[in-house]
């Protein structure tokens, strides 16, 4: 039985796709949890001008990022912390507050999960910290870290 598949499935393709299954298959797995139709030519033709609009606003969210990382690319964000010995944080700064200064800086609000560090910041100085805007759009920011005064 020939279907089109509404969302990817491991093994056996990806959304979009016209594939031939088994008829059990189809009729007792696919058809009733919503992940494949029957490809009769007017559902073919609903899911080709359904992906076809995807890849355009994909394309358009992509140029979109590619604004933003131009934004972003070099930018300093300066944040203050109280410090103990050895320039050590009391406490650290975490991605959600680099996000925000950073979101303040640019004037755009920032994912905290696009920031790319692998634990808080706990030295006061500069680091330098990546953006995972998209799959290869990954601008770099200084994060410098001074002393609170307070």
């Amino acid at each position: 039985m020939r279907v089109v598949l509404l969302e990817n499935i491991p093994g056996k393709g990806r959304a979009g796709e016209i594939k031939e299954v088994s008829t059990g298959f189809a009729r007792n797995f696919l058809i009733p949890r919503g992940l494949a139709m029957v490809a009769t030519p007017a559902v073919i033709k609903e899911t080709e001008a359904r992906l076809e609009k995807e890849r355009r606003e994909e394309l358009v969210d992509r140029d979109r990022l590619v604004e933003l990382a131009e934004q972003i690319e070099g930018k300093e964000v300066n944040l203050k912390a109280r410090a103990g010995e050895g320039e050590r944080l009391f406490g650290s700064i975490t991605a959600a507050d680099i996000a925000e200064e950073l979101g303040r800086v640019i004037g755009s609000t920032v994912d905290k999960k696009k920031i790319d560090i692998e634990r808080p910041l706990r030295q006061s100085g500069s680091h330098e910290v990546t953006v995972r805007l998209a799959g290869d759009i990954k601008p770099q920011i200084t994060v410098i870290i001074e002393e609170d005064q307070e």
